[in-house]
């Protein structure tokens, strides 16, 4: 079995309810590929239901037994994270 290679998401500057919905349609397709590695550093502005919108994407590669990890959170993220007490489901695939 050939190994699958790492489906790269960048998520845009701001990623709140005008942005999600590509974005998750961005995801899924990923997911669908195998591992997953989304691209945060230029992340300005996240809401809520963005960040739960990558835990769930999370849990679907768990269950499906891909790889998923964000790379590069930028300080606003990590802060909007740290912000909302989700610091500890986010560190397992916060890298970098």
């Amino acid at each position: 079995m050939q190994k699958s290679e790492v489906q790269p998401v960048a998520l845009p500057r701001v990623v709140d309810l005008d942005a999600i919905d590509e974005v998750r349609e961005t995801l899924i397709e990923a997911l669908q590929s195998g591992p997953v590695e989304v691209v945060a550093q230029a992340v300005e502005r996240v809401s809520t239901n963005g960040l739960f919108m990558l835990l769930s994407a999370a849990e679907t590669a768990k269950r499906s037994g891909s790889a998923f990890s964000i790379s590069g959170a930028s300080d606003v993220m990590v802060g909007s994270i740290e912000k909302l007490g989700l610091m500890p489901v986010f560190a397992p695939v916060l890298k970098g």
